[in-house]
């Protein structure tokens, strides 16, 4: 920890008593007074002094300037600086994409350990892995089927999506698939978004074959919100039917918004792919640094108040000692033969 000021400018008032002292002339005025001729020779008998004596005097400038020296540093406003928080920035959106459509319960790809399991297994394991590494990035999750719905909303908690990408199931969002209704939602989920990069990453295993709106006007749009969509057709590429891949159309949707098409036929070109991805979306994590201040003022306003209050009350106590001294039972005598004063004690 470290000692600093709000305002440090104010310490240049400490050499201000000695100033004032140094170059202010001293403030005379006049007044009716007694004279008395014998009054040193009485005070002298008495064994008192009209001034005080030089260590009293040091003493006394010492106590008031280390008063005035604890109250000017509580004016700066001392504080103690406390470790710094850090804390990450997101300088991405990215969004993910999730076809849950029937075919993607078809068990052509394998997972970790290389047991044959369906394709949303080993999305599930590849994705996960992928999901994790993206720090410095808000990550939101998109399923559809026959109507895209929102899995996880934009979040920096990366562990959180993975969980919830793991409770998806294959028809949850209904058999068929809805790929551009799933980018129209997509770019509705990024209208709120201050993000300097704006990134999709969709991923099917057929076409298109129930959105209201197709998914390459539905990529215009986006292009034009500044969004950047990148596709994975993932699968067998010889399958037809409305399980077959459009991959022409998945390659128009990434190219209109300056975005790239892949292709994955297996665990490791899916592997492969998301590692491609990696690289491409590179990760700026913008870190935002506070320190945060303690004021510690009140301990120096205490100290001045502790010591001028004891500078008062040694003050008063010795006054007393000294008055009690002076006012013992004493007479004062003149010595007829020297005509000294001579004290007398009673």
């Amino acid at each position: 920890m470290m000692l600093g000021f709000a305002h440090p400018w104010l310490l240049l008032l400490l050499p201000l008593p000695l100033a004032v002292r140094w170059f202010v002339p001293p403030r005379s005025r006049s007044s009716p007074a007694v004279r008395v001729p014998f009054l040193t020779r009485l005070a002298a008998a008495q064994g008192q002094s009209g001034e005080s004596s030089k260590p009293e005097q040091r003493a006394s400038y010492l106590l008031k300037g280390s008063v005035w020296t604890l109250i000017v540093v509580a004016s700066a406003r001392p504080q103690v600086l406390e470790p710094p928080i850090e804390r990450s920035i997101a300088t991405r959106d990215l969004l993910m994409l999730v076809d849950l459509s029937g075919s993607m319960q078809q068990q052509d790809f394998t997972n970790a350990d290389d047991e044959t399991v369906d394709r949303l297994t080993a999305v599930k394991e590849v994705l996960g892995d992928f999901l994790v590494r993206r720090q410095g990035d808000r990550v939101a999750l998109v399923v559809f089927g026959n109507s895209p719905f929102l899995q996880v909303p934009f979040s920096t908690d990366l562990e959180l999506s993975r969980r919830l990408l793991e409770e998806t199931d294959v028809g949850m969002a209904g058999p068929r698939t809805a790929l551009g209704d799933a980018i129209g939602l997509g770019i509705e989920l990024f209208k709120h978004s201050d993000a300097p990069a704006k990134t999709m990453i969709a991923l099917t295993d057929g076409n298109d074959n129930a959105s209201s709106v197709p998914p390459t006007e539905a990529a215009r749009i986006a292009r034009d919100r500044k969004i950047t969509i990148h596709t994975i057709a993932m699968g067998d590429p010889s399958t037809v039917g409305e399980e077959k891949i459009d991959e022409d159309e998945l390659r128009s949707v990434a190219e209109t918004t300056n975005g790239e098409m892949f292709l994955a036929l297996n665990r490791a070109e899916l592997s492969t792919v998301y590692q491609r991805l990696d690289e491409i979306e590179t990760r700026e994590v913008k870190t935002a640094r506070h320190q945060p201040r303690r004021d510690v003022y009140y301990v120096f306003v205490a100290a001045a108040l502790l010591l001028s209050l004891s500078t008062c009350a040694w003050g008063i106590l010795v006054g007393r000692i000294k008055h009690a001294a002076t006012h013992s039972a004493t007479r004062l005598r003149v010595n007829p033969r020297t005509f000294e004063l001579e004290v007398i004690e009673t």
